[in-house]
């Protein structure tokens, strides 16, 4: 699968990850290696956090403003 890949966000096939906080995440001290998608006990919570913090959300319904939870950082992405 091709990676996709705008200024500051990258689609590796399974969502858009902000580049800067991927980064960050990748050179800071972990406790504990998560390989999930979601937290272990999403299923007992009523909000799920995802282990991936800087998996970007789509501002608009037409799919061509993302955005980064984490740094706020947004982008247009035109195809």
């Amino acid at each position: 699968m091709e990676k996709k890949e705008t200024d500051y966000f990258l689609n590796e096939g399974f969502g858009w990850v902000c580049k800067r906080c991927q980064e960050a995440e990748k050179s800071a001290p972990k406790m504990k290696e998560q390989s999930r998608l979601l937290k272990e006990g999403e299923a007992e919570s009523k909000q799920p956090k995802f282990s991936i913090t800087s998996l970007a959300t789509w501002l608009d319904s037409e799919k061509s403003i993302l955005s980064c939870p984490k740094c706020g950082k947004r982008e247009t992405i035109e195809d």
